[in-house]
């Protein structure tokens, strides 16, 4: 059915051919032949061998793989065993790591109701939720999951959690009104949706679409169309294997000519210098590096509680250029919190964040008690008595039972003492949508009764003639004041709330609306927030200085995206482009707008895909975190999907590379940091390896070039390979991050994975090392030596060569000249010790020099080629020096405009400072929050409330008589 939401709802009814009566036994039974079952379709599922192989199909294994057959064609199985079996391991670790992608799509179907109450033939009766069709009239009561989408028809206090579908913080309170035609998806108040929650209340619809054709259907298909982008690392390694592949056919090619040409050596020989060129320039050891560095990094990552659910994720984290951010329960708690509390006399401030009892009251940056603010007792006596939610502690995390807004002020009450054992209800006017208030008569301590009424502002000003002076007298309301002051806290963000009584005949013992239109006094209003994550603060300034845009898109309203985006930083805090304005543009317009702007409200599951695609199409490479059903398919879209783990759905979870498992924003940033170590981890690997690759090739090549006698063999080149790529490269995954590696720009996802001046060091240093071995065998030969023992000699100085060279690949720009940064990766130093045996094997042992034609040599014939290494460590040193005084290094990002230099944000600059002097620690940004809070109020500085609106100290002594 099309738009039911925008019809009246007797027109929906007759359309769908129904009444409130239901539909006949029979009819249900036609129409559910007619649609199917209530439910979302099971996708096509892969095999298990096909979900395996499918890791095999990588450039980088082929090249693997390719190696393998020329080590089993040279008649070596132990290495081509070795090597095959690196292969399986990477494919088994994929293989897990990655799991099933429908998996997003069961998530999803496990928020579907298993049971509803129907009227059929004019009976209420419980059935299956499967059984349900378009027509059908379900009954919803408090704590009902909804179980298709229906049309309201009747509705009581109904309100609905939509927050996983919409985002929204609080529940929707439902009516029975059509909406606008083109009214999203938060704002179709006449509608309940398959999937959400019934808070409160009570509600009768007609359903209007089962199965596919509901909002989850739809996000479920569109979960099943996203595709998936391949990642930085996958492009730039495939470009890379590419390149690679050609330059080693070519100069395989190449070399044989040349042989052929210019000397007489026979096909045999040709064929053995070929295959030892191949040998020679494969980089054996790459493939598993990677493999092995990318499952550190997600080691690492899950000791900092980011569990990673695709391997690749890890690295493509390192380049993301742009982190797009849910608002609720990702940069917020999703837990309300009053903020400010307004009186007649006073204005209050109140710390603390969530539903933990913890913080204070403070006037005038010191704590406000009840007995000298009688003022303030008076107000949150109304807001704890007439309140019928609770809060309690469950497993270290303090939740409400009840309305998410009750639970904030009965949080109120606690921090401020306040205790309502002693209160006897006696009667009670519920909330209800209409009238957008509550009201209690309640016996109080001491005796007397009071009339207690909390709610909307303007419908408690409208029933209000007095207003409380802060002690027991009162003065005629003064309705411009408390506008004034309603319109400040809304402007900030803040869901505002109304208080008033009156004391009451004692005997008084019912309560009717009568009762509410006169005699009552206003007392004040509280500002309610659903406040961002201070640690959350501080990793969006260090997203920032690290040339990382952070952008909100949320469901939530306008006003309040743009307070949260004001306190946190995000956006110029002052526009924000809404879901009618994203339908509006074309994709080519969005492309701009997604550029210009930062902050994004009242979206849809369509909107945030889309702007994850513009941003995409930009260039960009896209973070995108969330919680609800409606963050999916932009999670399965984005380069990298982060889900929460704790308040995030399970198709949420399902959809995304990456979950949290604490929620914290700050968990992201220090994912980032992880993936720019990997991936700096990954280039030294890289850096490390092909060297050794390429002097060995330039040797093999030079020999065939100038006719001389091989001075390695293919066995003694895979030697040198395997233990410098399996121990000594190994090392350099377990390197911790470079000095300020998060103010540094992000990479460009187009650039190669090697730049010129990597490419230049490879050459400089593989030409040093050919050079060295070269020069080593003639010096050996020309003294008459036999060729075991030349070609021994050759390959220490290759192994010596590398260990020295390694400690220089430690740090890509950095001088490894500093005693402070030898002992920082323990690891190395253990792999070149397992190295010094192995090579000590290599020359000594009996079996190895049958194995691979080596020959003892005597203690003096080590320290050419040690001293070789020790060149080559100080001659690598120069040019880093060289190239960090006249060459070009990453410069640290353009701080934005909201960076922790931002005046307007002195707490969080504060807590920023102190938290980058202490080493930035995981896990203790509260903390330092908490001491720049302390810090401020000891200089008489308080910190600034949400939205930088003015301090009550700072506000006209004069307002209280406007």
């Amino acid at each position: 059915m099309e738009k039911p939401h925008a019809l009246p709802g007797v027109e929906v009814l007759q359309q769908l051919d129904s009444t409130p009566e239901g539909l006949s036994a029979d009819e249900a039974a036609q129409r559910l032949a007619a649609v199917g079952p209530n439910r979302l379709p099971e996708p096509p599922k892969e095999g298990l061998l096909k979900r395996f192989f499918k890791h095999f199909h990588d450039l980088l294994i082929y090249i693997l793989i390719a190696a393998a057959g020329v080590t089993a064609a040279l008649g070596h199985w132990v290495d081509t065993g070795v090597i095959l079996g690196v292969v399986i391991i990477n494919a088994i670790i994929g293989f897990i790591q990655e799991g099933k992608a429908e998996q997003a799509l069961a998530g999803i179907r496990k928020l579907l109701s298993a049971h509803a109450q129907a009227r059929r033939g004019g009976d209420w009766a419980e059935i299956e939720a499967d059984e349900l069709v378009p027509g059908d009239i379900v009954r919803l009561r408090s704590g009902d999951r909804v179980p298709a989408d229906l049309r309201l028809i009747e509705a009581v206090n109904l309100r609905l959690e939509e927050s996983a579908l919409t985002g929204e913080s609080v529940p929707a309170e439902k009516k029975t009104d059509p909406a606008d035609t083109d009214a999203g998806v938060g704002d179709r108040h006449g509608m309940s949706y398959s999937g959400t929650m019934v808070a409160a209340g009570r509600g009768t619809g007609v359903v209007t679409a089962t199965g596919p054709a509901t909002e989850l259907g739809r996000i479920n298909q569109m979960i099943s169309e996203v595709e998936t982008l391949a990642t930085p690392l996958t492009r730039q390694m495939n470009r890379f294997g590419k390149i690679l592949s050609i330059i080693i056919v070519g100069l395989a090619v190449l070399m044989w000519f040349a042989g052929w040409l210019l000397h007489d050596f026979t096909t045999s020989e040709l064929l053995l210098a070929a295959i030892g060129f191949a040998v020679a320039a494969i980089p054996e050891g790459l493939p598993p590096i990677l493999t092995i560095t990318l499952a550190l990094g997600v080691q690492r990552m899950a000791r900092r509680k980011a569990i990673t659910r695709k391997l690749n994720a890890v690295e493509t984290l390192g380049s993301v250029t742009v982190v797009c951010s849910d608002k609720t329960g990702t940069l917020t708690r999703n837990e309300m919190t009053a903020r400010d509390v307004v009186t007649r006399a006073s204005r209050y401030a109140v710390s603390g964040t969530g539903y933990q009892p913890e913080g204070e009251i403070t006037h005038q940056n010191e704590p406000a008690s009840l007995e000298q603010h009688p003022d303030l007792r008076a107000l949150i006596e109304v807001m704890a008595v007439c309140n019928d939610s609770d809060i309690a502690e469950s497993d270290g995390h303090w939740k409400v039972t009840g309305e998410p807004t009750e639970g904030a002020l009965r949080t109120l009450a606690r921090k401020a003492g306040f205790a309502d054992n002693d209160y006897e209800r006696v009667a009670v006017i519920p909330f209800e949508s209409e009238n957008k208030f509550m009201a209690t008569l309640n016996r109080v301590p001491g005796g007397g009764t009071r009339l207690l009424f909390k709610g909307a502002p303007d419908r408690l000003l409208d029933r209000c003639s007095l207003q409380s002076q802060g002690d027991d007298a009162t003065e005629p309301l003064n309705r411009a004041f408390w506008e004034q002051q309603i319109e400040e806290l809304s402007n900030q963000g803040l869901r505002v709330l109304a208080a008033a009584a009156r004391d009451v005949d004692a005997g008084q013992g019912d309560l009717n609306m009568d009762d509410l239109e006169s005699g009552m006094v206003f007392l004040g209003l509280v500002g309610i927030i659903d406040p961002p994550r201070p640690e959350a603060i501080l990793a969006i300034k260090v997203c920032q200085q690290a040339g990382i845009r952070v952008k909100m898109i949320t469901g939530d309203h306008a006003g309040t995206a743009k307070s949260i985006g004001r306190e946190m930083g995000i956006g110029d805090g002052e526009h924000a482009l809404t879901g009618a304005e994203l339908e509006a543009a074309s994709d080519e317009d969005l492309r701009q707008l997604v550029s210009d702007h930062d902050i994004f409200a009242r979206t849809s599951p369509e909107h945030k895909l889309r702007l994850v695609q513009a941003l995409q199409a930009n260039g960009d490479v896209v973070a995108m975190t969330g919680d609800g059903v409606n963050d999916a398919p932009a999670l399965k879209r984005a380069d990298v999907g982060v889900a929460m783990g704790i308040k995030g759905t399970e198709a949420t979870k399902e959809a995304a590379e990456i979950v949290l498992a604490d929620d914290n924003f700050a968990s992201i940033e220090r994912a980032i940091e992880e993936g720019r170590t990997i991936y700096d981890n990954l280039r030294k690997s890289i850096l490390y390896i092909l060297p050794t690759n390429g002097g060995e090739s330039l040797v093999i090549l030079i020999a065939v070039v100038f006719g001389l006698v091989l001075p390695l063999t293919p066995v003694q080149i895979l030697w040198v390979n395997m233990v410098t790529g399996v121990t000594l490269a190994m090392a350099l995954a377990f390197e911790p991050a470079e000095p300020g590696v998060m103010r540094r720009p992000p990479r460009d996802p187009k650039a190669p994975i090697l730049g010129g001046a990597f490419l230049w060091r490879i050459g400089f240093v593989s030409v040093l090392i050919c050079g060295a071995s070269i020069g080593v065998f003639l010096i050996e030969m020309r003294l008459g030596l036999p060729v075991e023992r030349a070609r021994t000699q050759v390959v220490n100085t290759l192994v010596c060569a590398q260990v020295f060279y390694l400690f220089n690949s430690r740090f890509l720009r950095e001088s490894s000249l500093s005693f402070s940064r030898l002992f920082t990766n323990r690891v190395v130093w253990l792999a070149v010790g397992v190295l010094a045996v192995l090579q000590l094997a290599f020359v000594y042992a009996p079996f190895m020099q049958r194995l691979f034609g080596s020959t003892a040599l005597e203690l003096r014939h080590w320290l050419v080629p040690l001293g070789i290494g020790v060149a080559v460590f100080l001659l690598v040193e120069a040019e880093k020096a060289i190239f960090r005084r006249f060459g070009s290094t990453d410069k640290p990002a353009d701080p934005s405009p909201h960076d922790a230099t931002d005046a307007k944000h002195e707490h969080s600059r504060r807590a920023y400072a102190l938290w980058e002097q202490a080493g930035r620690p995981d896990g203790r940004e509260l903390e330092f929050w908490s001491r720049a809070e302390t810090e401020l109020a000891a200089e008489g500085k308080a910190p600034k409330p949400p939205g930088n609106a003015p301090h009550p100290d700072e506000k006209k002594t004069d307002n209280h008589n406007s």
